[in-house]
Parts: structure tokens; sequence; C-alpha cells
């Protein structure tokens, strides 16, 4: 029998459009659509499907966009009859696994990451923090060439999203992060590429951000999950409410540990991982950790069936 592990993206996987044939097909989608609108006050459902794309990309709008978007394609997989045994999501999407482990009701979640996104942003003024992916560069490389950098100038900078391997992304003051770059492309980085975001997530630079959101977290109702959820910060799966209220907050301002969850979770017996919303980043990954694992995505009509038929088959 196939253990299967339901992934959610986080920010990047963002565009105008996105699941607008399942939000047709679909009333689960629809209502789930609904339900964000009612949540936050505003018309969400407007802003994915017609934009404008430059207010979808601010992160107080791109978070709960993509988390109603993942929500809704889970929606249309249990429709299906489709069972997982365990979840995980990058950054984000780590609040979308939650939902679909029964730990957050979506509309606590849904306003929770809107405001995520708004204490994030404001921890640090637009154009003084950034991000840059390094591509295949040696991992204790990346981190002595940040130390370094920081150490010479004074600034922030650090490995935050430890994604596959050859892939790290680094974080903290522009300055300090296009110096650690170029070092790196001296140092034999395939490729340091700066990042279009708006904030260097996951730095210690989102403390402030990190503070507010414990307050946000504290109000609302966060469950044990039902199936385990392996959590960014720790690459460990948690059931414990206590313990993924903890989590979340050190989340904001610690780095996401992807490739250690993804192995963990082969190493617990999963071979079979689903990413459920916008994109396929997360697939990518997985092909880059395990090649043998089977990974499947669901955005549109295409990838529904398709995985549809796979997961009959495997299950």
């Amino acid at each position: 029998m196939s253990k299967i592990a339901f992934m959610f993206p986080g920010q990047g996987a963002q565009k105008v459009g996105m699941l607008k044939e399942l939000y047709d097909g679909y009333a689960a989608v629809r209502n789930v659509f609904k339900e964000a609108d009612e949540a936050l006050g505003f018309s969400m459902t407007d802003l994915i499907f017609k934009g404008p794309e430059d207010q979808l990309r601010l992160t107080y709008n791109t978070q709960p966009a993509i988390l109603t978007c993942s929500v809704a394609a889970l929606r249309v997989l249990e429709e299906n009859g489709v069972h997982f045994d365990v979840a995980a999501g990058h950054s984000l999407g780590e609040y979308s696994a939650l939902v679909a482990a029964g730990a957050m009701n979506f509309a606590d979640a849904v306003r929770t990451v809107r405001q995520r996104g708004r204490f994030m942003q404001e921890a640090v003024p637009v154009g003084q923090g950034a991000m840059a992916a390094i591509i295949a560069l040696d991992t204790e490389k990346i981190r002595a060439i940040c130390a370094d950098v920081a150490k010479a100038t004074g600034e922030c900078v650090q490995a935050v999203n430890f994604n596959c391997p050859g892939q790290v992304v680094i974080a903290g003051h522009a300055g300090a992060v296009q110096k650690a770059a170029d070092a790196m492309k001296e140092a034999g980085a395939k490729r340091a590429i700066m990042l279009a975001v708006s904030a260097p997530f996951h730095s210690t630079l989102m403390q402030p951000a990190a503070d507010r959101l414990a307050e946000v977290l504290d109000k609302i109702t966060i469950s044990d999950a039902r199936v385990p959820v392996y959590a960014n910060v720790t690459a460990r799966p948690e059931t414990n409410g206590d313990e993924i209220r903890r989590s979340l907050v050190k989340q904001a301002a610690s780095p996401v540990l992807w490739e250690d969850t993804v192995r963990n979770m082969l190493a617990d017996g999963v071979d079979t991982f689903v990413e459920v919303g916008p994109g396929k980043t997360l697939c990518g990954f997985i092909r880059k950790v395990d090649r043998k694992a089977t990974a499947l995505n669901v955005e549109d009509n295409d990838s529904l069936q398709k995985s549809l038929a796979k997961l009959k088959e495997v299950g």
C-alpha cells in the first residue's frame, strides 16, 4: 500500500487566473473562494482571477491567495476520495497543510496569513532586504561565505531555504545578499539568482514579524492534527496543537528545512507526493531528492485527472 504525502506550495507559485478551471468545474472550489472573500472582507476571488498582477504579488495578498487556491484544490481531491497519510507545506504552505490536517480552520488560516504577510513586509522596508537562489554550491560553503560577508559588512545574510540538493536560498540585507551571491559565483556556484521578492523571508530580520504573529496565533484555535504535519523548522512530524503553534511562530524567522523534510518523509515510508495548489515547484524538489519517488500535482483539470489515475494505480 502506497503512503501518500500532500504537500502545499509557498510564495512564488502565484499567477493571475490560477485554479480557474477547477473553480469553473467544482462547487467545492467555489465554496472555498467564497469563504475566503467573506473571511477577508474583500473579493480575493476577483484578485486571483483578474489581478492586477502587481497587486497579487504583494505579500499580504499573495499569501492568502495561494492558501485559498491550495485548500480549494485539496477539497477537489477529498471529493474524489483521495486520502493522505502525512502533510507538509513550504513556508506559507505549512498553513495549508495544517488546514488539510484539521489543525486550523480555513477562515482563521486565511486571515492569519494575510496578517503574516503584512508583518513580514513591515519588518523590513521594501528595497532594504533581498533573497537569492544559489545553484550547485556546497551547503557548508554557502554558510561559510554568508558568515564571512556578515562579519565584513555588519549586515545580515544567511541561508534560509534548504530546498533540495543543489538549491539553497540566502536572505538578509540587500547589499550583503548581493555581495554574498557574487562571492558564491566566484566560489563555483553554477548560478546565483536574485529573487523578485519584497522581503528577506525566514531570515533573523523577520523576528519582529514573528513576535507580532505570535500574538495573532495566540488568539485562534490550533487543534491537534489528524495526520502528522512535518514542520519547516524541524523537518519532523508534529500533531500536538501547542507544538504546532510554537513552530509557526518560529518559522517566520527561521530557515525552511525542505530537503530534510522530504528525506524524513521518505524514511517514514512515503513514496507518493502530491503537490496541492498552484505550480509544480515542490515536485521538482522531490525529483532532485529522490528520482524514484512519485511526484504529482493538482492545479487544473489535466493535472487533476492525471493525478487521480496515478493515485488509483498506486493505491
